[in-house]
């Protein structure tokens, strides 16, 4: 649950007490910002290539910090990283870099920053093999969504044998700051896992996004098997 349009301060407009007393997974509650991410996007299947690298720059940076840390600052790097397209990215120069180390919106760390240009590159690259980063990343499970039980946020795990070997696989291919407790993170948010609690009123409308995802990845390639 480490991962909107921009936060508004006039939170009570979106969510009523109704709303409010809706049951939730417990990560999300006593915070408008996590409500507002827990309620329209995380498990939310992701197709959008764009997205899909949003996703992964800010979870990066997320790594030996709160999500809740980089929520605030999303926005701040949706500035700094041109809306977040990995072309643009992908050619950041050493002036691009010492102006986003001295950017006090985002997490201004050397090799967090040189990490996320790297991984731009790499992204383009299976844009290039597989047509789409999406192809890529959905093919890791056929296409389908995988659609948890827990009915506890204490049986959640932080990583899995899918996520182990998608890391794996990102790893051979040059990405960095993207290991398996991140990539898990990766597949929570953008809807390969559907890892809110059963008893989450967004656990069943997240699962009814699965009736699109046989489309939407028919012709994704398999990645070779990591050994």
């Amino acid at each position: 649950m480490r991962h909107y349009s921009k936060y508004k301060a006039v939170y009570s407009l979106k969510f009523s007490w109704y709303n409010l007393s809706m049951k939730r997974c417990e990560w999300c509650t006593g915070s408008g910002l996590y409500m507002d991410y827990h309620d329209t996007e995380w498990g939310v299947p992701v197709f959008d290539d764009r997205k899909h690298f949003e996703f992964l720059v800010l979870e990066s940076a997320q790594a030996g910090l709160s999500w809740i840390t980089i929520l605030k600052k999303r926005e701040n790097y949706r500035r700094a990283y041109d809306g977040f397209d990995p072309e643009k990215v992908a050619r950041y120069g050493e002036r691009k870099k010492a102006r986003l180390l001295s950017d006090s919106g985002i997490v201004r760390n050397h090799l967090k920053i040189e990490a996320s240009i790297n991984n731009a590159k790499q992204f383009l690259r299976i844009q290039k093999e597989f047509g789409s980063f999406s192809a890529y990343i959905w093919s890791f499970t056929g296409g389908k969504q995988i659609t948890g039980k827990w009915k506890t946020l204490a049986e959640l795990p932080s990583r899995s044998e899918l996520s182990d070997t998608v890391a794996a696989d990102m790893k051979n291919r040059g990405f960095r700051f993207l290991g398996s407790i991140i990539m898990y993170s990766h597949l929570q948010a953008t809807g390969i896992l559907n890892d809110h609690v059963t008893g989450c009123f967004r656990y069943r409308e997240v699962k009814n996004y699965t009736r699109v995802l046989a489309i939407r990845t028919m012709s994704a390639k398999i990645p070779p098997a990591v050994t």
